[in-house]
């Protein structure tokens, strides 16, 4: 039996959330909230809210036993992209990218 919780469109880059999941995979649940607030990242703050609700779900809809739960699955995907405009020299203007990604988080019970 598995869990899961998920975020969307959540302002940070999914290459940079990829770097933050790669910590916590595999590990018990205690642990990864654990490594997460102690990690200094934008990403990780988000992950830690998704990865309470993971574990919330679990508990709450499933009746799983907390202290048996681990991450057995945590990936970033790529969301909607914003266009923006920068404005640069000469009248021109460049464009940008602000790139979003929807975090998934799954638990289950060793």
């Amino acid at each position: 039996m598995e869990a899961k919780a998920m975020a969307k469109q959540v302002r940070v880059s999914p290459t940079k959330a990829r770097q933050v999941l790669a910590l916590i995979q595999g590990k018990k649940v205690d642990e990864a909230l654990i490594s997460l607030r102690f990690t200094p990242n934008k990403a990780a703050t988000v992950i830690e809210k998704v990865l309470k609700s993971a574990a919330a779900n679990a508990e709450h809809n499933f009746g799983m036993d907390l202290d048996r739960l681990f991450v057995k699955l945590a990936y970033s995907d790529q969301g909607p992209s914003m266009k923006r405009f920068r404005p640069v020299s000469m009248g021109r203007a460049h464009p940008y990218r602000h790139r979003t990604s929807h975090i998934t988080v799954v638990v289950a019970e060793r």
